[in-house]
């Protein structure tokens, strides 16, 4: 691909969506073309409000739209395995939101679609691509505070939500743990891999999604990993990660940090400080800038966020849920 813009098509219209277009506009090598959305009415509505030309009442049609070089799916993830798949089919690039599928058998559905016609394909994990965790990263796989020992990270929200709230409902993929629990995971899988063994318990809803879990994660090096999510207590989104020679503590938001701090054996604690010229820490510009540079480059995958890591993180949902008992309709 040449320098020239590249022209996304955005699939859904909820907040997620909104968020990632007004950033999206906001690139100047970035143009938003077209919107779907299932109805035609919610589509008109997101694009007169972001400035966007075309407007879909279905996702057909968006997906065979040849002026779109990359499409965004941003619907629940209990539909990312049709909706990505559908623009895949049509040659469309994709990039779809995290949790990427239900599970590792839809996702292994959609890399072997995209691999098999040449398409990009990149799951939109943020915090891969946040120039604070890549500094983080660049640190432990540097050798900063030796092997790693322990991983620990949690992401809650306080709710309460009801149980018709999206995130109480089987049909669309309800509970913390694929849409918040994903973050600990592959914060962890980030900088130890995919474990070898997984412990997990959970408190379930009435409708039979988690509402809080909790898991440890083992690897055959001897590294350990607690991660926690709820949707019924506002944890404190916090991180560490102690190695044989020191510890890095993210004391807060740790999928979009500000600020890390690097505590070295006889040395003062080093804090790390966002840099300003990078703009707000929930910014999903990091994330935009990285496909738009792989598409130009010619790369199917992102090194920053490769597919395989995000296989190996549904993978790992999927042995959580097998141990804490949840199951969605479509696996029935």
């Amino acid at each position: 691909m040449a320098a020239e813009n590249v022209r996304w098509g955005i699939l859904a219209t909820g907040g997620i969506a909104a968020a990632f277009t007004a950033d999206l506009v906001d690139l100047p090598d970035a143009e938003v073309v077209a919107v779907a959305s299932r109805t035609e009415a919610s589509a008109k509505a997101f694009a007169e409000r972001f400035g966007i030309e075309r407007a879909y009442g279905d996702w057909d049609a968006l997906a065979h739209d040849e002026d779109i070089d990359v499409v965004y799916v941003a619907t629940p993830h209990s539909a990312h395995r049709v909706a990505a798949g559908l623009c895949l089919e049509a040659g469309r690039n994709v990039l779809v939101e995290k949790a990427f599928t239900l599970n590792a058998r839809e996702a292994d559905e959609l890399v072997a679609l995209a691999r098999g016609r040449g398409s990009f394909l990149m799951e939109a994990m943020w915090m891969y691509c946040n120039p604070m965790i890549r500094r983080l990263k660049a640190l432990v796989d540097d050798g900063a505070i030796g092997e790693v020992r322990t991983v620990q990270a949690d992401f809650g929200l306080a709710g309460p939500f009801p149980p018709a709230h999206r995130l109480r409902d089987p049909e669309q993929g309800g509970g913390s743990l694929l849409d918040l629990g994903v973050y600990p995971v592959s914060f962890a899988q980030l900088l130890l891999g995919e474990p070898s063994d997984v412990v997990a318990r959970a408190v379930l809803s009435d409708e039979g999604v988690d509402l809080q879990t909790g898991a440890l994660l083992s690897w055959e090096s001897g590294a350990l990993a607690s991660v926690h999510c709820s949707i019924v207590g506002g944890l404190a989104t916090s991180a560490s990660v102690t190695g044989s020679l020191g510890r890095i503590d993210v004391p807060d938001g740790f999928f979009f940090p500000d600020r890390f701090v690097l505590h070295r054996d006889g040395r003062d604690p080093q804090e790390f400080t966002a840099d300003p010229a990078d703009g707000p820490r929930n910014s999903l510009k990091h994330e935009a800038r990285e496909v738009m540079r792989a598409l130009r480059a010619g790369e199917t995958e992102s090194p920053l966020v490769p597919i395989d890591g995000t296989l190996a993180v549904m993978r790992t949902l999927d042995a959580i849920r097998e141990r804490i008992g949840v199951r969605y309709p479509d696996e029935a």
